[in-house]
């Protein structure tokens, strides 16, 4: 079975790694990629709070000079296992 993590990273010169955000569910990641860029076209603001532990704000003038990446990695669950059984032979 194939695992898929969405991975996004906003990156500010001043103020460091402003979010560095992982996603399993590909629609989460695709609206939440669509919200940075409506908030990039827009001009706008981007504030985010998911309703429980994550909000976020971060104002137009930061967000238009930060370096936004993404990444997808793609793993296995025999990965998983096998990093597992390495880190135990390893002790």
């Amino acid at each position: 079975m194939n695992t898929t993590t969405y991975i996004v990273r906003i990156e500010n010169e001043k103020f460091g790694t402003i979010v560095n955000e992982t996603f399993v569910n590909a629609t989460q990641y695709k609206l939440f990629l669509k919200m940075i860029h409506g908030c990039l076209e827009l001009k706008n603001d981007l504030t985010f709070f998911n309703g429980i532990d994550f909000l976020i704000h971060i104002p137009y003038t930061k967000l238009v000079d930060s370096i936004i990446s993404t990444k997808q990695d793609t793993y296995t669950m025999s990965d998983v296992v096998k990093s597992k059984i390495e880190a135990l032979v390893t002790k």
